[in-house]
């Protein structure tokens, strides 16, 4: 069936055109316009017309890390994951990169099984992401410090090969013996490779790049902070135009001042994650990451073991992906163009899918967010179905 999105104010990493027209015909973007759809010529006379009374629309976002929602995991069963996914789907996230902690290498290859069962169905999953296990040990965040692994050639192997086509990206610390190596492996398998949970200094994280690596995983967390005489891998990053910055929005994991920074320094290359674990969409209390228990208090996860010593640590978010468009708009003063482009093409360029996904444009899929003028979420479709 095919409709037509008609008086809209659409927004995409284009720019903004008011008065815009958009026609969906099954999963696809066919045309677009500004003015009277139907004087087009383009509009089939079948077509239904959906006025968005003069509302944003973008691209619907892309999530390229995060764990779960609505207090179910995605390291847990299919059940699971698709509950979890229904929650920030209901938040304008229509594709959605799944993230793994670390777990034994059975464990995870169990759950990139079920993920590669779940893609076929579900072509709004765009595969795996291996947070785990190939993390420094001295800046490993919520990973178990015994599931962690080196990146040699056969672990790669076990867990590439367990689901072909399920793993879309690897966070590695580049400083871990094989790893260099491991980069190239991953990037010729046709996943991205992550720099991450690292101590890596600037020429380490320099020489990931170089092998193929092109995205840092959650910057500023879990790596060397930016010093005058030791710029790291955040620098090491802003500096190479191949690599893009993830960057989780939610005022506690990246001072708004420093995010601010960021978007000026890298331009285009910042894509805006939620790294959300499962209590988003959810209220605090107790919660689990991979086996790790989390107390989440004032909506931020921390590690309960280390918070039962006094220690504060991090365990993902619990962000929803429209919080963080209203953050980037309200609190960091973008554009609603550059807050939209952080959320749609930046991530589907990062992906490698901004073939056909991240802007308004026909042969695009019909991934559509409706808003309100909070910038909360009015209505959503995905791949041309209502939400």
């Amino acid at each position: 069936m095919s409709f037509v999105v008609t008086n809209a104010v659409a927004v995409d990493a284009g720019g903004e055109r008011l008065g815009a027209w958009l026609l969906i015909d099954g999963d696809t973007i066919q045309a677009v316009g500004t003015g009277n759809a139907r004087a087009s010529g383009l509009v089939p006379l079948e077509a239904e017309t959906v006025d968005a009374g003069g509302r944003t629309v973008t691209p619907g976002l892309i999530d390229l890390h995060v764990h779960g929602g609505g207090r179910h995991s995605f390291d847990d069963g299919a059940s699971d994951i698709e509950a979890a996914l229904a929650v920030h789907r209901a938040h304008g996230t229509t594709r959605t990169l799944l993230s793994l902690v670390a777990n034994p290498l059975p464990a995870l290859r169990g759950s990139l099984e079920t993920i590669g069962t779940l893609m076929k169905a579900d072509p709004l999953v765009l595969g795996a992401h291996l947070e785990g296990p190939f993390l420094s040990p001295d800046n490993r965040g919520a990973h178990r410090h015994d599931y962690l692994a080196t990146p040699d050639p056969e672990a790669v192997a076990f867990l590439l090969e367990a689901s072909p086509g399920t793993v879309r990206s690897v966070t590695i610390a580049p400083e871990l013996p094989h790893a260099l190596d491991a980069i190239e492996t991953v990037v010729a398998a046709g996943a991205v490779a992550a720099v991450g949970h690292t101590q890596a200094d600037y020429e380490t994280a320099r020489a990931a790049f170089d092998r193929g690596a092109t995205l840092l995983t959650h910057a500023f967390n879990a790596m060397p902070g930016i010093h005058h005489r030791a710029p790291g891998p955040i620098v090491a990053a802003i500096d190479d135009p191949r690599v893009t910055l993830e960057l989780i929005l939610d005022g506690v994991h990246v001072h708004p001042s420093v995010a601010r920074v960021l978007f000026e320094q890298a331009p285009d290359r910042v894509a805006l994650i939620t790294d959300a674990m499962a209590a988003a969409g959810s209220n605090d209390g107790q919660y689990r990451l991979g086996t790790l228990d989390v107390t989440v208090r004032g909506g931020t996860a921390l590690l309960s073991d280390a918070l039962a010593t006094g220690v504060e640590t991090i365990a993902g978010s619990t962000l929803l992906l429209d919080e963080a468009l209203r953050l980037a708009i309200g609190t960091l003063g973008l554009s609603p163009v550059d807050a939209v482009t952080a959320l749609t093409r930046t991530p589907a360029r990062a992906l490698g899918v901004d073939g056909n996904l991240g802007l308004l444009a026909p042969g695009h899929q019909a991934d559509l967010v409706v808003w309100n003028d909070d910038w909360t979420v009015q209505r959503v479709w995905a791949a041309g179905r209502r939400l």
